[in-house]
């Protein structure tokens, strides 16, 4: 198999990250739905389905508004336009979807931490997204730089590249087993797992950025290492209540 991958499907080239992130979206949700039956879920059903939409909206918005910011246009010509609306980033999404939902929680007077159930489907989602990414090699913007490191691979331009969508691909494995573990310990507050994913995948994507040809900096760091950073600062509270109980 050579990368990128595009097989032929009755002579037509069949776009398989397309595929799998749609395969992604699918499997995350009805995980999520297995998750949510055999649980008990504090929140309504009518409340989760406004913070479900809230995430929806929050996702889509943050994933076009990060996508934008990590190779910002100045010149709107209609295909420049057409580039923006098809570009997106699953850490605006992951962040955007963030605050759409607290945005609607307050709006709808939910006090109850929402994140624990989405948790582990967001993994499994990514995971299977990710695996499209190494499909598709360079045609897609998540290789990494030239190196003459023992996983260097051809993604499809002639280079030894760091795949990256791999590294990553372990680190979900591990990030998931992790999470599973925390899920049956008694210490944890309601909402803790998901904040310790999020802490736990913005600090992995912001080490990664080092190693990813990235065109846009400022102050020697990406975009969405900056992103990473603000999401640190969000969970601030949460760090603290960590090296409180470590302490």
């Amino acid at each position: 198999m050579t990368i990128p991958f595009e097989p032929e499907f009755l002579g037509v080239s069949v776009n398989v990250h397309l595929i799998l992130e749609y395969l992604a979206f699918f499997i995350a949700f009805r995980y999520y739905l297995v998750l949510r039956r055999n649980s008990q879920d504090a929140i309504s059903n009518k409340n989760r389905l406004s913070i479900i939409l809230g995430a929806i909206v929050g996702a889509f918005l943050g994933s076009r508004l990060m996508g934008y910011l990590e190779n910002p246009i100045i010149v709107l010509t209609q295909a420049n336009l057409f580039y923006l609306l098809n570009t997106k980033t699953i850490m605006g999404g992951l962040f955007g979807g963030l605050i759409g939902v607290e945005s609607v929680k307050k709006m709808i007077g939910e006090k109850q931490s929402s994140g624990d159930l989405f948790t582990l489907p967001i993994i499994a989602g990514i995971f299977i997204g990710r695996i499209g990414c190494f499909l598709s090699g360079t045609n897609e913007f998540t290789y990494g730089t030239e190196t003459s490191f023992f996983m260097g691979m051809d993604l499809g331009d002639g280079l030894l590249r760091h795949p990256t969508s791999l590294y990553e691909l372990v680190f979900l494995v591990l990030l998931y087993l992790i999470i599973n573990y925390f899920k049956k310990s008694k210490k944890l507050e309601n909402g803790d797992l998901f904040k310790i994913f999020m802490i736990s995948y913005f600090g992995f994507r912001f080490l990664i950025e080092f190693i990813k040809p990235n065109v846009f900096w400022v102050f020697g760091l990406s975009s969405i290492q900056w992103l990473c950073i603000i999401c640190w600062i969000y969970y601030i509270k949460f760090f603290r209540k960590v090296f409180q109980y470590a302490y």
